[in-house]
């Protein structure tokens, strides 16, 4: 980091100068709670009474038995509190907004997982909450709105743009920079001006320490790799942290969407489509035109539907620390419907970009070798989408 917040060429917080005193004092916070043990204590504690931490490792014995090379194990925050690794930040950023003396917090969500964890958490907490989400979100995610609304939380479509995750968290700065005093911006991913990437993983990094301790319990050896999908980044970062000091490779997989040549993607890091350029506060690589200005992106999960990447995730690309690789929404399909009816287990669209990655490279990989696969989420969110596709309309049965 070669100044405050920024990692290799990315990262750093591109302010108006009415937030500049909020970040300041956001990032005093945090300074203070990252050195005290007693915070992470009661983090920790918080998360394994409210939120089913430790999340299990589970070995996928039958699809391992399917491909015929690596072990197949898969971190299980799908059965994380909310359905998703989104509640590790959230719960983690709900301590601190107690500390801050808050009373309300903002969100922005795309697949609408950290909307509900932040529903969650601000009814556990007494705090008001308004939930951000692009009007195309809104549709394809429904019961997500549903369960939010339903915690209490003031849910706003937005309607600029394309209708998708950039154009929520645009709301959703507008809307802290007019009521900084009383609220707290809950960013759901590693991403937006410094300290959020930081902060961010801090918190997903639970997922990490318990993976590493986990396999290295169960196998007696770390994995040979270890898989994520990368839309911000939040669970990859949670996942790579446990290793970062092992020779273990870290593989963050991209929405591949329609195919990287159809331009109907968001892959970032591994295509040739992204550059670096600074919006919505921060330095990274973005899916922008010549003139700088943002290119429509496509995913069948609105989780990986976003025109940047976190500053951190990029500075691994750029470093070669990690390797970026892409998935088509036929092959997460593909993936998605295989681990329901191999393991029982129905992944998110986002996860399925992962597993569909891994199954992939599984083969090639000795059967003595471990490769390692964070479930980020849960499927139940995706029932239309997925219904959809089968032809099916839920509105329509009787």
């Amino acid at each position: 980091m070669k100044n405050r917040g920024y990692y290799g060429d990315h990262g750093g917080a591109f302010l108006p100068e009415i937030l500049v005193a909020t970040f300041e004092d956001l990032e005093a916070h945090f300074e203070k709670i990252k050195g005290d043990p007693v915070f992470w204590k009661e983090y920790e504690t918080l998360m394994s009474t409210y939120s089913c931490r430790a999340t299990p490792l589970t070995y996928a014995a039958n699809l391992t038995k399917k491909f015929g090379g690596a072990k197949i194990y898969i971190k299980r925050e799908d059965l994380n509190h909310t359905g998703a690794h989104k509640a590790n930040n959230v719960m983690g950023q709900g301590l601190l907004v107690k500390r801050m003396g808050k009373r309300r917090v903002i969100a922005e969500t795309g697949a609408g997982q950290h909307g509900v964890a932040c529903a969650t958490m601000a009814a556990k907490f007494g705090f008001d909450c308004t939930i951000y989400m692009g009007e195309v979100d809104v549709i394809r995610q429904r019961p997500n709105v549903f369960w939010m609304e339903q915690l209490g939380a003031t849910v706003v479509p937005v309607k600029d743009g394309t209708r998708i995750l950039k154009d929520a968290i645009n709301e959703a700065f507008r809307d802290w920079v007019t009521n900084m005093d009383d609220t707290h911006y809950c960013l759901g991913t590693a991403c937006g001006p410094h300290p959020f990437p930081e902060m961010v993983s801090y918190f997903q990094s639970i997922i990490g320490r318990e993976a590493r301790e986990q396999i290295l319990d169960i196998e007696g050896k770390l994995p040979k790799k270890v898989y994520a999908c990368v839309g911000g980044g939040s669970n990859a970062m949670g996942l790579f942290s446990g290793f970062f000091d092992d020779p273990v490779e870290l593989v963050g997989v991209e929405a591949g969407g329609k195919g990287l040549d159809s331009g109907l993607h968001a892959s970032r890091l591994s295509y040739k489509d992204s550059s670096p350029g600074i919006a919505q506060g921060y330095k990274t690589y973005f899916l922008q035109d010549d003139d700088g200005q943002m290119k429509e992106t496509h995913s069948i999960s609105a989780g990986l539907d976003y025109v940047g990447v976190s500053p951190i995730l990029s500075q691994m690309h750029d470093e070669k620390k990690a390797r970026f690789e892409s998935a088509t929404d036929q092959e997460v399909i593909d993936a998605l419907q295989l681990t329901m009816r191999k393991e029982g287990i129905i992944p998110a669209l986002e996860s399925s970009h992962a597993l569909a990655y891994a199954t992939k490279l599984a083969p090639t990989m000795s059967q003595e070798q471990i490769l390692l696969v964070n479930l980020s989420g849960r499927g139940d969110k995706d029932m239309h989408t997925v219904a959809a596709l089968a032809g099916l309309n839920f509105e329509e049965q009787k």
